[in-house]
């Protein structure tokens, strides 16, 4: 597990009573009281939460503490739910070639454009994705959409034909799903 950091900032006073607690909280405790010291802390955290007693910052994985007093239990809590919602997050999207899958919001991004995709659709690529080589239409049938090899059916292909056709007049991108002799891929 990635260790947890928190960074106080601008709350000395929250700094020193987590800095007491420490050795029994599962917390890191840093503290940064000028913008350039927080930035170079946050360039080396990979799982840090930033608390504040008010919203002054353009930080994603930011809490403002700004109803005080609180007891240690409820903000501790706060604290875990906060880091529970940023490993949710991460956890949530795929980088698929230079895009990103968010699972959350069903969601292919390529810079500021976004293509809404069906969960077979997510399913399809995530599949592709993870396949060095081309992957059969049976095989697509049998793990994707848990049909049987030997049932003739075009749903694979009809699915792959209008994916590619989104990706297409979304993004421009004809070669992200390739159509191979033996199957598909994503390389």
């Amino acid at each position: 597990m990635l260790t947890q950091n928190i960074i106080v900032y601008k709350f000395l006073e929250l700094y020193h009573i987590l800095e007491e607690l420490c050795s029994d909280l599962n917390f890191n405790i840093l503290y940064a009281d000028d913008k350039n010291i927080l930035n170079d802390k946050l360039k080396n955290l990979d799982n840090y939460l930033v608390i504040t007693n008010n919203k002054n910052l353009n930080i994603n994985r930011q809490f403002v503490l700004n109803q005080t007093p609180i007891s240690i239990y409820k903000l501790t809590e706060k604290i875990n739910i906060e880091f529970l919602k940023a490993q949710f997050n991460n956890q949530s999207e795929v980088k698929v070639k230079n895009y990103i899958i968010d699972l959350n919001s069903r969601e292919m991004l390529l810079k500021k454009i976004k293509l809404k995709l069906t969960e077979k659709e997510i399913n399809t690529i995530i599949f592709l994705s993870k396949s060095n080589k081309p992957v059969s239409v049976d095989e697509l049938q049998e793990k994707v959409w848990s049909y049987q090899s030997d049932i003739e059916t075009h749903t694979v292909e009809t699915h792959i034909y209008r994916l590619r056709k989104k990706i297409l007049n979304t993004f421009k991108d004809n070669e992200f799903i390739i159509s191979k002799k033996n199957g598909y891929q994503i390389k």
